[in-house]
């Protein structure tokens, strides 16, 4: 794997009611770019959002992170959706003014990546070509429901999930009818054993940098064949 690329700290100045910190990260043989939400517990610079943004580069995927107003404020509250909505809009027109004519594509880990799905059924966020689920939260722990999943049918671009068979805030007997009854836009990708940190047994005789090695090439594959089919790439 070749060196990451140089990052790029600065703040997103957009509609949300405070700047929000945010991570930019392009290789120079970029062929997409990815904005990459983070998760409810942890922000853009927890380890498992570093090595996803540089194994993505490896793969010639740009990504802008950034941080929700919750994280940026240092709240362990979640923003409501109407906040979370605005700040991943303003992160989407950020990705759009850097990365050119690149395709461009949202999503995120677990919160982030639902928050980014609901803004994309409510209104399509612009010059988004394609969603990336790492964890989709389907429902909370203990807590087997789909509901969650009701506004995905809105959704009119591809939609990866990356999921673990482990995952506690997705089973996959709930999960895959879902994605099933999606259609063609969607597309399952499930991770042998992992939890919904991507975590996996010792047992396994896998580490989790490989597991998320394995989860960017994945991630980069999807885009070549759905996404680069419709941009040549």
């Amino acid at each position: 794997m070749t060196r990451a690329p140089a990052t790029e700290l600065f703040k997103i100045e957009g509609e949300s009611a405070l700047p929000l910190s945010a991570i930019w990260m392009k290789p120079d043989d970029a062929r997409a770019c990815l904005v990459l939400a983070h998760g409810a517990g942890a922000g853009m610079t927890h380890a498992f959002m570093e090595h996803v943004a540089t194994g993505l580069a490896a793969h010639g995927v740009a990504t802008l992170r950034f941080q929700f107003p919750y994280m940026e404020k240092g709240s362990k509250r979640p923003d409501s959706p109407a906040v979370a909505h605005t700040a991943i809009r303003d992160a989407v027109a950020e990705a759009r003014r850097r990365c050119g004519n690149l395709p461009l594509l949202a999503g995120g880990k677990s919160f982030g990546g639902r928050m980014t799905s609901q803004a994309q059924a409510l209104a399509p966020l612009d010059g988004v070509r394609g969603l990336v689920f790492l964890g989709f939260p389907l429902h909370p722990a203990g807590k087997p429901a789909i509901t969650r999943a009701e506004h995905l049918a809105d959704i009119r671009v591809p939609m990866l999930f990356v999921q673990g068979t482990r995952d506690k805030l997705a089973e996959p007997d709930l999960l895959g009818p879902v994605i099933h009854q999606l259609g063609k836009t969607a597309t399952l990708h499930p991770v042998a054993d992992a939890d919904h940190a991507f975590h996996v047994p010792a047992r396994t005789g896998r580490r989790d940098g490989d597991v998320t090695s394995k989860i960017c090439g994945a991630v980069a594959g999807w885009v070549e064949r759905t996404i680069g089919a419709i941009f040549d790439l």
